[in-house]
């Protein structure tokens, strides 16, 4: 059997910015291990697979991480509107059904894609445990059920200096852990770790501003703001809050194509 594989970097204008994910189209769903296997194979942060479908979406969509698979991954989205619009020129947008996290779209827009994810507001609670893995000294934490923990830090210099312990952050299960301060060059900043779904530090994470939107739409009193993920590899997003909607701008470059021999 051969498979289709497109390697791209999303939220990124150039090759080895942003954030790589792999995406797989299929004709019919193959069998979920074989799927996380080419994921584990691919080593990125997720390798997304879709499938053609019809009614309120265009394809049924998947993403696993190379030792699970996950309910909401924003930069393989992105990754997948941009192959099928390349593939599909009379398109303006597609729509993704997914497992856990509704139908999602990706549009185009210059330049680049918008994103249309949930609004996933998180609540404060204490995080102790997170915080002492993730390190520093945070002015407020959150949680989101669902597993994502959000510490938020007084300046952008103290989420860049973060050096979290992974191995103590992997033990506490498949928590999404999001590191986020006001910015220097862009209103916000952020950091992203997920050890414990084998991504020590995620370069560019779609869902995780699905989350922070909310919080920073509130904490800056607009709806629209600018982002950066302060990764080693780094990354730029536009943000806008539209109601119970999270909206990412951000381009894509497809740097490898080829086919999985299975």
């Amino acid at each position: 059997m051969k498979l289709r594989f497109i390697q791209v970097d999303a939220f990124a204008d150039r090759p080895f910015g942003g954030n790589p994910a792999a995406v797989i189209p299929l004709d019919a769903w193959i069998d979920d291990a074989t799927m996380q296997a080419i994921a584990a194979e691919n080593n990125l942060a997720e390798t997304a697979f879709l499938v053609p479908t019809g009614g309120d979406a265009d394809y049924d969509l998947r993403w696993f991480t190379p030792t699970m698979e996950i309910a909401m991954c924003g930069h393989a989205t992105l990754a997948s509107g941009h192959v099928i619009l390349g593939d599909r020129p009379e398109l303006d947008a597609v729509r993704f059904r997914t497992r856990k996290a509704g139908v999602l779209v990706v549009g185009r827009a210059v330049p680049g894609y918008t994103l249309d994810l949930p609004a996933w507001p998180a609540s404060a609670k204490p995080l102790p445990e997170a915080v002492a893995g993730v390190g520093g000294t945070p002015v407020e934490t959150l949680w989101r059920e669902g597993d994502y923990a959000v510490l938020v830090y007084a300046s952008e210099a103290e989420v860049r200096a973060l050096d979290p312990d992974f191995r103590a952050l992997a033990a506490q299960g498949d928590v999404l852990f999001i590191a986020t301060a006001p910015g220097d060059a862009t209103d916000i900043v952020s950091r992203v770790f997920a050890p414990g779904a084998g991504i020590d530090e995620d370069p560019v994470t779609g869902s995780a501003h699905a989350i922070i939107a909310p919080y920073w739409a509130d904490r800056l009193g607009r709806d629209r703001f600018t982002a950066f993920q302060a990764s080693a590899r780094g990354g730029h997003l536009g943000c806008r809050l539209a109601g119970d909607r999270v909206l990412l701008d951000g381009p894509c470059v497809t740097v490898i194509e080829g086919r999985f021999l299975l």
